[in-house]
């Protein structure tokens, strides 16, 4: 069965930090990109970060740069979201997902991707 199964997710005070977890089955996640989104109540599902195998770069959205590193261990076949200074407007369920390779990939775009995890809800508060 090909899935992605998400962990980490929670309450966390402005300022502080979560670790959010994705582990895939079924398939090899180092033969593909591997993208975090979030879906904010109201909004539309945004891209958060990628490595992209496509062109071997790492990807951030403006408003995470510099506080969100992506990361991938393929020993344990587990992509993972370090998340710090976190802030409000980071609330939102967070997916991961998995996108085969193809030409001109758009690291941002929900359709590339053929695997979706469940959701973890992240909810920065105080």
């Amino acid at each position: 069965q090909l899935q992605l199964v998400e962990s980490g997710g929670g309450l966390v005070q402005p300022g502080g930090s979560l670790k959010l977890s994705c582990a895939a089955s079924g398939f090899n996640l180092d033969e593909h990109s591997i993208g975090w989104f979030r879906q904010a109540p109201g909004k539309e599902r945004e891209g958060v970060s990628c490595i992209s195998i496509t062109d071997g770069n790492t990807y951030y959205a403006d408003s995470v740069k510099g506080r969100f590193t992506i990361s991938g261990d393929n020993a344990k076949n587990t992509m993972y979201l370090q998340m710090n200074t976190l802030k409000p407007e980071d609330t939102a369920v967070y997916y991961c997902a998995a996108a085969p390779v193809v030409a001109g990939f758009r690291p941002f775009k929900a359709y590339e991707y053929h695997y979706w995890g469940q959701g973890t809800q992240v909810t920065v508060s105080s």
